[in-house]
């Protein structure tokens, strides 16, 4: 590895690792966990995905969407079965990277992909909002105007330090330079020792204190296969994300491995589960992190600061922090959606708008599911009327009708409608040759179709069918 490329992963890393706390922090409270094991699944996931994953410069780690999945499976039966639950919701993981199904990401439409990105910004930006409130209260007076003047700082140093210099990266500069005028100036901000002590020992590895029988996989089971499909639903929709920044190609199903393995020994070893984190990643990417190097350095950093480092991180100030994140957020969000609002279909428009407010008022897996059902009604509506036909007489007493488009469900209806059994010759030829027949609901349109010229007392001959066709046919029974 080139030195340049060596010290920029070594930076972004570090960089990274420094917002990577306070969100593990904050996720494993919402859950009702000790920050630890939100921290330990961090520097687990963040390190094995980092190494064996599919996409250098990713940064996976305990993440919010995940939290909230399992917040009452804790409550109800506490943390030794959250424990296995990670376990479990690996391996689904790593059967969904084996059985090559990271494909399936392809499915979801670009509008989709803009909402999601423009819904997590959003949910990034209104969880810095937290750090404005002391207990359940706002903050208020001169704790608020020195809170805010810290994150305008702090967002200032992002902003303007690339102009004068790449050489470090700037979220790094900022919360350095803002921690270090914190304790200079003795300024009486909140920091990230706060909101919890992060020292402790290395992870232990052990199994998960529960009964391992029927009962209790029938406990975790909904939960792991919940939490598997959220956590690669946006690992895989951040590896396009990331494929799409720095112009490069990521291996979806190495990466849902990884993950399944990494998230496994989170389980085994005390951690939170996870999945690519999107702010996170949008750090490493901006502080020039594209190496393996970027993702192990910022995981074996939270393990050296719950270790050795914890005197010294929880005296950064949060105010530097959030400013950060808020930059983050205004990075991440496409603006560009906004500018074409007017000129894409409104089809389109809806999805990228319907998954932006259900991402942020409910989460991930419910917000792309929905924008999915859109585009897919959207598209089987529009291919639906694009099936037509042409019709003339055969020069020996019959007709022939030549039928092009896509006939599947939603085309049945227009399919039927291009004929006239009561008033057609008594033989009637259907030229097949670009028609495609593509799931059961086209076997019965033309079944349907020769019971009518049956009824009638006519011959319905069909030729040009396509191999695919003849399969589709011979499987439902027909004859062709």
């Amino acid at each position: 590895m080139k030195p340049a490329r060596l010290r920029a992963d070594l930076l972004a890393g570090l960089t990274t690792s420094f917002a990577l706390v306070p969100e593990c922090i904050a996720f494993a409270l919402v859950a009702h966990l000790n920050p630890l094991m939100g921290l330990y699944g961090a520097f687990i996931i963040c390190t094995l995905t980092a190494l064996f994953g599919g996409r250098p410069g990713m940064i996976s780690g305990a993440a919010g969407s995940m939290a909230v999945v399992i917040v009452a499976l804790v409550v109800q039966h506490g943390a030794q079965y959250l424990l296995a639950t990670v376990l479990l919701g690996g391996v689904v993981m790593i059967l969904f990277g084996l059985l090559r199904l990271g494909k399936l990401v392809r499915l979801v439409p670009y509008p989709v992909m803009l909402g999601f990105v423009n819904g997590l910004a959003i949910v990034i930006a209104l969880a810095q909002l937290e750090h404005f409130k002391q207990g359940e209260h706002w903050l208020g007076g001169a704790p608020l105007y020195l809170m805010i003047g810290l994150v305008a700082l702090t967002m200032l140093v992002v902003y303007v330090l690339p102009k004068l210099t790449r050489a470090v990266p700037p979220a790094l500069v900022a919360i350095l330079g803002v921690g270090l005028l914190v304790y200079l100036l003795d300024l009486p901000t909140r920091t990230l020792g706060d909101m919890a002590h992060i020292a402790g020992g290395l992870p232990v590895l052990a199994l998960p204190d529960v009964p391992w029988n029927l009962e209790t996989l029938k406990i975790i089971a909904p939960y792991a296969v919940l939490m598997a499909m959220v956590g690669l639903l946006e690992t895989l929709l951040t590896l396009n994300l990331t494929d799409e920044i720095t112009e490069s190609r990521g291996y979806p199903d190495r990466e849902c491995v990884a993950l399944g393995a990494a998230n496994m020994v989170s389980g085994l070893c005390g951690g939170m589960g996870g999945c690519a984190m999107i702010g996170q990643t949008v750090i490493n990417l901006s502080s020039n992190g594209r190496g393996r190097l970027s993702g192990v350095v910022a995981g074996v950093m939270i393990l050296l600061f719950v270790l050795f480092l914890s005197p010294l991180i929880e005296r950064i100030p949060l105010a530097a922090l959030v400013g950060v994140m808020f930059v983050v957020a205004q990075q991440t969000f496409a603006w560009a959606s906004l500018r074409v609002l007017h000129k894409v279909p409104v089809s389109d428009v809806l999805a990228i708008i319907a998954v932006t407010v259900v991402t942020v008022l409910t989460d991930l897996a419910m917000a792309v599911m929905f924008g999915i059902i859109i585009a897919a009604v959207n598209f089987a509506w529009q291919h639906a009327r694009e099936l037509y036909a042409d019709s003339h007489d055969d020069g020996e007493g019959g007709k022939r009708y030549q039928v092009h488009g896509t006939l599947f469900f939603a085309s049945t209806a227009p399919f039927l409608n291009q004929f006239d059994p009561a008033n057609d010759p008594a033989k009637v030829t259907l030229d097949c040759q670009h028609l495609s027949f593509v799931d059961y609901s086209a076997v019965a349109a033309l079944t349907t179709l020769r019971e009518r010229y049956a009824k009638a007392g006519k011959h319905l001959r069909v030729v040009h069918l396509s191999e695919r066709c003849k399969k589709l046919l011979k499987r439902a029974g027909e004859q062709h």
